[in-house]
């Protein structure tokens, strides 16, 4: 996956409530060229947003709308940080990286400068999707060639079913200008944790063992009854 460099959304649905999904932010890139992200606008610009290869939206699709991220760390939804931290990032397909700061903010860093990543901006377009980053406070970023990474996770008020399943990359003359690729990735069903993992072994291990003494007492009976 990390050919080249390329920045990652995966979006997952939450565990906590089915109207909620996990937008997680790892990979890192360069700039095209100078821009400006911004802080609260419903307008899109490749300055901070692109157009996807294909359609994201399955249902309620947004109009020019901007959609809160509210950071994944509170005391409600242990079981989303749990599945983050143990189970996507390992294997490397990732390489999902978590903020230092408590609060594990959606955050991009650009050069030497940051922000926190703070809504998503989403349009519809003909077969296709405009997807946008909107940060706490506005940031001009210099020309090409400069670093660009971001990380953290946030939740988003909209349920998986909205969205379509797959992988989706920006369009190649339409890269944003933070970075040279991005691809969103939307994931089906929710991420396991351990305890289901365990569950689905032990009652595989559990059938097997009931079915191998039911044919050993079945042997065990043909062996013992005489033959005429």
């Amino acid at each position: 996956d990390n050919v080249q460099a390329q920045l990652y959304i995966d979006v997952y649905q939450s565990q906590d409530s089915t109207n909620q999904t996990i937008w997680i932010f790892s990979g890192s890139s360069t700039t095209q060229s100078a821009g400006t992200l911004r802080s609260a606008t419903a307008l899109h610009s490749l300055q901070d947003g692109w157009q996807t290869s294909g359609s994201i939206h399955q249902a309620n699709a947004p109009n020019n709308q901007l959609i809160t991220l509210s950071p994944l760390f509170s005391s409600s939804n242990a079981d989303d940080i749990a599945s983050v931290r143990n189970r996507i990032p390992g294997g490397g397909r990732t390489n999902i990286t978590f903020a230092a700061s408590a609060t594990n903010t959606p955050t991009i860093t650009i050069g030497s400068g940051s922000r926190t990543i703070s809504s998503m901006f989403m349009d519809t377009a003909v077969l296709s999707s405009i997807v946008g980053i909107r940060a706490s406070s506005s940031y001009s970023y210099g020309g090409s060639s400069s670093s660009s990474s971001w990380t953290g996770s946030g939740l988003m008020e909209k349920p998986i079913g909205d969205f379509n399943i797959g992988n989706f990359a920006n369009g190649s003359s339409l890269n944003p200008n933070f970075a040279s690729g991005v691809t969103l990735r939307i994931h089906s069903g929710i991420i396991p944790e351990p305890e289901e993992y365990a569950l689905v072994f032990g009652l595989f291990a559990l059938g097997f063992v009931i079915l191998r003494r039911h044919f050993q007492k079945k042997k065990r009976q043909a062996q013992a009854t005489p033959t005429s």
